[in-house]
């Protein structure tokens, strides 16, 4: 037990070091750096200290819902370690079952002849694009279906942001992203495999995606925060800015089920969910103001089985 507690812990230590993580050091230096014309216009000016408290305000990062994002970060990890290795199938017989039935359908097919820069790019973007695409469509099911909901709802219940909301998951959800993960990657490996051979590389920036790197060192942490950044609309309308990630977050109904999107806003208004931050004024995160179900660690991860279960049953 003391080896499980000491290898998770020291693997969370990392996640600062990790391009693949969200808090990785860099990431959250660009955020901060991207904080600072926010404050200089919001302020018309700049000074070290006030910008320091305007960004990290003791009245969101001592916030109860704070609290319980960082010890969720911890426990979840814990529970991953454990359990998900039980269920969680593997990249690689998926990537073979879906070249196997392409080949099946459509026969064999030499490998296409294009140089190795353009199949590493076409490879890359694939990579981008169907793992952008699936986590819209699972995230819009996640609202949409009502037992769902109530495991995903954990993550809105958070009454301010900062960027360890992203791990504010119940592990049910976190389950399904991970199963998301390895569909994504099996099938787009599966598929370039079929048409380009079993040399496949993509792109990357320390060990990262080199297009997701870019979308998380382009502000990705201020996404989840107080801090009120908008691309502007023409921007908007192609890529998820981190005011509109905030709006998703509102707790006033008028934006409820708005921009799901991570990176791209194309799945938004493909499916009639985009909204831009100009849009919109002042809001204030949540659930709802009457919403009291995840008051305590207890609640965050046993009431939504109890939820989810009740929204099974037939109405009366």
């Amino acid at each position: 037990m003391l080896d499980f507690l000491s290898i998770n812990i020291s693997e969370l230590s990392q996640y600062f070091f990790d391009a693949n993580k969200r808090i990785y050091i860099v990431y959250l230096l660009s955020a901060l750096a991207l904080a600072v014309p926010v404050y200089w216009l919001k302020f018309s000016g700049f000074s070290l200290l006030p910008f320091l408290r305007f960004v990290f305000p003791k009245s969101v990062y001592t916030h109860k819902s704070a609290r319980h994002d960082y010890v969720l970060l911890v426990v979840n990890k814990l529970i991953k370690s454990a359990l998900f290795p039980l269920v969680v199938i593997t990249m690689a017989p998926i990537a073979i079952g879906v070249s196997s039935a392409i080949e099946y359908l459509f026969g064999y097919l030499e490998p296409i002849a294009l140089s190795t820069t353009v199949i590493i790019a076409i490879f890359t973007v694939l990579l981008f694009l169907f793992d952008d695409f699936t986590r819209f469509l699972l995230h819009y099911i996640l609202h949409k279906v009502p037992v769902l909901w109530e495991f995903h709802k954990v993550h809105h219940s958070a009454l301010v942001l900062t960027p360890f909301t992203i791990y504010r998951s119940h592990p049910i959800e976190s389950l399904l992203y991970a199963f998301r993960m390895t569909l994504t990657q099996g099938l787009v490996v599966g598929l370039c495999y079929y048409f380009f051979g079993p040399t496949l590389k993509m792109y990357d920036i320390l060990g990262a995606n080199a297009l997701v790197f870019m979308f998380n060192f382009c502000g990705s942490n201020l996404r989840h925060s107080h801090i009120w950044l908008s691309w502007g609309d023409k921007v908007e309308n192609y890529l998820i800015s981190p005011a509109q990630h905030q709006i998703h977050h509102s707790d006033n109904p008028k934006h409820f089920d708005r921009n799901f999107g991570s990176a791209l806003a194309l799945w938004d208004r493909l499916f009639f969910c985009h909204i831009k931050a100009s849009q919109v004024g002042k809001i204030t995160y949540g659930i709802s103001v009457n919403h009291q179900g995840h008051n305590s660690l207890l609640q965050i991860y046993f009431e939504p089985f109890k939820k989810a279960a009740q929204s099974l049953l037939p109405k009366r």
